[in-house]
């Protein structure tokens, strides 16, 4: 190579404007550059909403399937069989409420947690914000919300007219607050176990089972005035218990939760959501060594 040409090449390389260079501090999560990628999450939830109802009868309607069946299992079984309390709210509201809101609290683990598994390919080829893949997949379970709640302002108008014993309250139009928390509740955990089954895969499992027992120690098919004080504290360590039980008191005017079970709830999402994000970013760095 001619004396020339070489400094050449390094003239070019001394007019370089940007670095790629290792990201040390965990703490830098990187939102700015997620703010620029907007877009990119718009695409990921079209993608996946055209993907999983593309070829199918039903479409949208498979949103409002899945609780409804759950629904009428629970009433049969604990309603009609156990005849365990609802506080006065009928059996159909009840247990679609919570069905509804533990489904999109499955889902938003669940997705988060199969971030680095689900995209390893798309991952190892092309940059661009990592969080944006979870970040697209709370849009996506909350539609499927968004489609189920309709429904469920259908039954509360019927059940309005024929005047059962529900009592809506205006703290209901706080409802989204409640869709936040859970949200940021179930993909900050999920988070964490993504960044741990990149290496330990039998991890899935677990999890697979742990959100069936899960469920059954959250207030979905009773209400948490059956609760014995001896069990009290299980629900203290549960976070997912006091959005769901709160969104019972501000729509239908039962149940029972104290302030004290609110304030843990919100300090533990807190905490379960931040160190996602730095179990996240510290895995993405390593990941593709490993999947």
């Amino acid at each position: 190579m001619k004396l020339d040409e070489i400094e050449n090449q390094q003239s070019l390389k001394n007019q370089w404007t940007t670095v790629l260079v290792p990201e040390e501090n965990l703490l830098n999560l990187k939102l700015r550059e997620v703010i620029r990628y907007r877009d990119l999450i718009f695409l990921f939830v079209k993608r996946d909403f055209t993907t999983q109802y593309k070829q199918t009868i039903l479409g949208p309607l498979w949103y409002v399937i899945q609780p409804l069946i759950s629904t009428v299992l629970f009433t049969f079984i604990f309603g009609n069989l156990a005849r365990l309390s609802t506080n006065g709210i009928p059996y159909i509201l009840f247990y679609y409420s919570g069905t509804m809101l533990w489904t999109f609290f499955e889902k938003c683990f669940k997705d988060s947690s199969d971030t680095f598994t689900s995209n390893a390919d798309v991952f190892s080829k092309v940059y661009f914000p990592r969080l944006t893949v979870p970040i697209s997949k709370i849009f996506i379970n909350g539609i499927g919300l968004l489609v189920q709640f309709m429904l469920l302002l259908v039954f509360i108008v019927y059940f309005f007219v024929i005047r059962a014993p529900i009592h809506f309250s205006f703290k209901s139009f706080l409802f989204p607050l409640i869709i936040i928390w859970l949200a940021l509740l179930g993909t900050g955990m999920g988070l964490i176990v993504s960044a741990i089954t990149t290496k330990y895969r039998d991890l899935k499992q677990l999890i697979t089972f742990g959100m069936n027992l899960w469920m059954y120690a959250t207030p979905i098919v009773y209400p948490l005035s059956q609760v014995p004080e001896s069990y009290a504290w299980i629900f203290y360590l549960n976070p997912a218990s006091a959005p769901i039980e709160l969104f019972r008191i501000w729509f239908y005017g039962a149940g029972n939760v104290s302030a004290q079970m609110i304030v843990s709830s919100l300090l533990m999402t807190a905490i379960f959501f931040f160190m996602g994000l730095i179990a996240f970013n510290k895995g993405e760095r390593t990941f593709i060594d490993v999947v």
